[in-house]
């Protein structure tokens, strides 16, 4: 049974209660509180609070989604409420024995009840029971992200040892090198009908964190030299020069959980992966400058095109170079998710997306998955994906806890060490 509006609402910022919003007197940490308790009630409100499993998706007014919707549970977006659920209860948004009750349930029926096939779990399971649906893949990503939230709870309630124990057997249970598939690479994931899927991490995406979990696990490790496997594919926009040809979401999600701050590859080329979603943000933002001609809708702080909801159904947007889908639209978690790594460009364009767009875009849950700036179209839904690399983005730029809380595990410094990727001189 999920929380009712009401209960959630009273145990929150009375800002949330009130039947206005208040707009440019804001100052920018009121602004961003705001918005991250709004992200953290999406996850409150939209696991179920006995499995803890995360909806993928909710209407961002909070009304009732329709029904085949209702009970579809993604293990990426449960891996970011259990990272929600360790930023409330540092923050105080609900009450600390409510919110390690919902922790310690989601990591038991993880550790004991969620069908797994040597420790990855399907990508789409059902929030009630945590069935496969939709005959979705195990999903080596979406299993990195759920673990980074699993050792996110590790560290911050240390101090339970159940919750440990169970964050500890859920980790090293994971079989990493069964999901190589005989390669040097790991798989995009398996199915029971079909074998491995004949897709590979063979180029710069959002996995740093898995290949990074792999080498790092104390059971079932990868070998070091998998992170020199995939292929370093530079672009360039603008004169500045970045790995990677995918979508901004690349650069954030591995960078919500792991600190690459002030490390460095200790072999060619030497890449700082920080210094690189910083200079792959900032061409993205003149990427979509550069398309107002076309889309007047975007300026310097009214940007953002990623893998998003789209008037025509989800699209794996991206650029540059331009993807010939692009409508228009703009995705706030690019922006929201760019904070904690290029503030003086994402800072702006969030308070530009609150005070300029106002009530049309901004509800229950926090900003839509993508809007028309220059049309009359909004998405309907949140999807949890995007509430969770929002609410990270903005507690790393606030606090750096949820950096702070991963890194503590030691064998993400292990790994990365191993990896290559060391302290800079």
């Amino acid at each position: 049974m999920m929380p009712t509006r009401r209960s959630a609402l009273s145990l929150l910022s009375g800002s949330l209660a009130a039947p206005g919003l208040v707009w440019p007197a804001e100052s920018d940490d009121a602004m961003l509180d705001d918005l991250a308790r709004r992200c953290f009630l999406y996850f409150w409100e939209n696991s179920d609070p006995e499995t803890g499993i995360a909806r993928d998706r909710a209407r961002r007014d909070g009304s009732p989604h329709r029904e085949d919707r209702i009970h579809v549970g993604s293990i990426a977006s449960t891996g970011f409420a259990l990272s929600a659920l360790a930023i409330a209860e540092r923050r105080g948004w609900q009450p600390k024995a409510a919110v390690r009750q919902r922790a310690l349930n989601t990591l038991r029926f993880f550790a004991r009840k969620v069908p797994h096939e040597r420790g990855w779990f399907y990508h789409f399971i059902d929030t009630r029971n945590g069935e496969r649906l939709w005959k979705s893949e195990l999903s080596s990503i979406d299993t990195a992200l759920l673990v980074g939230g699993v050792l996110t709870i590790r560290q911050a309630m240390s101090d339970n040892r159940e919750a440990a124990k169970l964050a500890t057997e859920i980790y090293e249970r994971i079989d990493f090198p069964w999901m190589l598939n005989g390669t040097a690479l790991l798989s995009h994931g398996w199915r029971p009908e079909s074998g491995f899927i004949p897709h590979y991490w063979d180029t710069y995406s959002e996995h740093p964190i898995l290949y990074l979990l792999g080498i790092g696990s104390p059971t079932h490790p990868l070998p070091a030299e998998s992170w020199w496997a995939w292929k370093r594919d530079w672009n360039e926009y603008g004169g500045r020069r970045y790995l990677g040809h995918a979508g901004l979401f690349t650069y954030q999600y591995s960078q919500a959980f792991v600190d690459f701050r002030g490390r460095r590859e200790n072999r060619k080329p030497f890449a700082d992966y920080f210094e690189n979603s910083v200079t792959a943000i900032r061409a993205h933002r003149q990427f979509c400058i550069d398309l107002r001609t076309e889309f007047p809708g975007y300026s310097e702080n009214v940007w953002g095109i990623s893998a998003s909801d789209s008037k025509k159904g989800y699209v794996g947007w991206k650029g540059p170079p331009r993807d010939k889908s692009i409508d228009g639209s703009v995705v706030p978690y690019a922006s929201i998710g760019s904070l904690m790594l290029t503030p003086d460009i994402a800072l702006p364009a969030i308070r530009v997306l609150k005070e300029r767009f106002g009530e049309r875009v901004y509800s229950r849950y926090g900003f839509p998955s993508a809007f028309e700036p220059a049309g009359d179209w909004v998405g309907p839904d949140v999807v949890g994906i995007d509430a969770g690399i929002s609410l990270l983005s903005i507690e790393n730029y606030r606090s750096g806890r949820s950096w702070s809380w991963f890194m503590k595990n030691r064998e993400i410094p292990r790994a990365l060490d191993a990896a290559g990727i060391v302290r800079a001189k």
